[in-house]
This record gives C-alpha cells, sequence and structure tokens, in this order.
C-alpha cells in the first residue's frame, strides 16, 4: 500500500513539474507591445509587425488605434514598444525641422535624432511611401496628356481644381507647389470636403483634387495619381520605429521587422489599403492574407 501511494505521489510531483515547466515558459516569454495609429494604413502594417514576431515567439500585445498626435508620446513614455512611422512626419511633425526631399537622407536623420534624443531606434524604411500627392480623372489626363505635376502647370488654365481649402494655405501643400512648378492659374478652384474628392471627380464636378499616394481609390482605372517629377514634396517611407532598450534585448527584431519593410511598396499598400477601404475587408485578415504571402 505504501509503495502504491509512493507511485501516485511521485506521478502526481512529476504531472505537477511538467505543468510548471509549462506555465514558466508561457511565462518567459517576452512580451511586445506594438501600438498603431487611428487609421487603416498604420493598422494594417501594425498586424503584419505583430504577426510576425508572434511568428518567431513573441508574445504581442496590440495597443492599436492610438491618436496620431500622441503616438510618439506613447513610445517615448513605454507605453508601447513599436509602431510604424513614417519618415516624413518624424522629420516635420516631431523633429521639426525642414521639409527634405531626398529619402535616404531625411531616414538618416530621423534615424540619427531619434536615437540622440528619444532613444528610438528606426529599422529600415520600405518604398511604400505614403506622401502628398494630386490625383486626376483619367479621361482629362489623356486628353490633355497630362502626367506629371508640369504638365499639370502648364494645362492649368483648362483644369478645374477641387481643394481642400486648408491645402490651398498650407506652407508644405499649395504655396510649396507654386514655389517650384510656378503659379497655377486655374480654369477654376472650389473647396471641398476631403472624403467627397473622389465623388467630386467621378461626377465630374471637377479634375484635379489634393491626395495622398497610398489611398485605396488609386487603384481605380478613373483615377491617376500625377508624377512629382520636380520632388517639391518630402518623403513619407514606412519604417518601424523600436525603442533602444527593447531592440538591446532581443536584437532579433531587427531582422522580423525589417523583412516586412523590405516587402512593401507604394503599390502593395496602395492595394491593401483598398481591400480595407473599398471592399469593406477587415484590416487584420487583410493583413493576415498578405503575411502569408511572405512566408
Amino acid at each position: 500500500m505504501k509503495r502504491k501511494t509512493f507511485l501516485i505521489t511521485g506521478l502526481l510531483l512529476a504531472l505537477s513539474l511538467l505543468f510548471t515547466g509549462c506555465n514558466g515558459e508561457k511565462d518567459n516569454q517576452v512580451k511586445i507591445k506594438v501600438g498603431s495609429k487611428d487609421f487603416t494604413e498604420n493598422q494594417i502594417v501594425a498586424e503584419l509587425y505583430s504577426l510576425a514576431l508572434e511568428d518567431e515567439g513573441f508574445n504581442v500585445e496590440r495597443v492599436f488605434d492610438v491618436s496620431s498626435a500622441v503616438i510618439h508620446n506613447s513610445i517615448y513614455n513605454n507605453d508601447i514598444d513599436v509602431y510604424p512611422e513614417y519618415t516624413g512626419t518624424g522629420l516635420l511633425a516631431v523633429l521639426k525641422m525642414s521639409p527634405i526631399a531626398d529619402p535616404d537622407k531625411v531616414y538618416q536623420i530621423v534615424k540619427k535624432e531619434y536615437k540622440d534624443k528619444f532613444n528610438i531606434e528606426w529599422l529600415d524604411y520600405s518604398k511604400a511611401n505614403d506622401g502628398q500627392g494630386l490625383v486626376i480623372a483619367t479621361k482629362v489626363a489623356q486628353k490633355y496628356g497630362i502626367k506629371t505635376i508640369s504638365d499639370l502647370q502648364k494645362n492649368a488654365d483648362k483644369i478645374r481644381f477641387a481643394s481642400q481649402g486648408e491645402f490651398n494655405e498650407r506652407e508644405d501643400a499649395l504655396p510649396a507647389l507654386e514655389a517650384v512648378y510656378g503659379h497655377f492659374n486655374w480654369k477654376s478652384s472650389k473647396v471641398y470636403d476631403n472624403s467627397l474628392k473622389y465623388q467630386v471627380l467621378k461626377n465630374d464636378e471637377a479634375d484635379v483634387a489634393p491626395a495622398y499616394t497610398t489611398e485605396g481609390r488609386l487603384t481605380e482605372s478613373e483615377f491617376m495619381l500625377l508624377e512629382d517629377d520636380k520632388k517639391v514634396w518630402p518623403p513619407y517611407n514606412l519604417a518601424p520605429v523600436v525603442r533602444a532598450e527593447v531592440l538591446t534585448k532581443n536584437p532579433k527584431i531587427k531582422q522580423i521587422l525589417n523583412k516586412i519593410s523590405a516587402a512593401l511598396n507604394t503599390e502593395n499598400l496602395t492595394k491593401l489599403n483598398a481591400e480595407v477601404d473599398i471592399e469593406g475587408k477587415e484590416y487584420k485578415d487583410v493583413a493576415k492574407s498578405f503575411y502569408q504571402t511572405l512566408k
């Protein structure tokens, strides 16, 4: 009887140690808090970061939908560990520097300044550039042979401009455009709400409007993004920014997230945005589907 009791006790002890070991492994998983801003594109990319980290054994806590106005403070104050940021945003909005057109120069500046001032690391930047641009109705572009902003400026007297009000006044918008390309002598210029611009072009109420270069509607053949041939606007390339302390403790993160950066470009990011904003898919599903193609 004593032998039987001893065997049962031994078995229970072994099971206890086994479960303790399992729990210990889980508890020891490194937790990474991945943040995102509160719009589609940033959510998709942050979800890609999350999936890639989870695949490599990290325990990810998603801290999504953070206001763009406070997300820098969130990472600086350790509320998040990593999130997708734009080089132009880092240069202009965070560091308060003047616009620079060269993508690599902008990246090198933000990389150095963030490390020196905030102890935050910029990993590799992607080719995906969510910058300022101008969208034109394709039929109008074809009618007048317009492919670039220089072409647009030469034909401005035939073009109806759908402004968004602020665009006419903001230093880095129309004033910057005219400083580089010359005055735009529009046939007409009216102010429309930003959310209506594609409808306005589609309804033939205007011909050209300000846009961002990765908007999902740009995948539609009715619209065309004009080439900024004189590079007036600064680049907004996406890159992971990570707290340096977290990266030092977990250097593997660099390789994992750089792989995501290498896979992104303006064209495929625009299509991912379109799947959410036009087709109505969930950003998590879109990110997961794209991530499967990278494995």
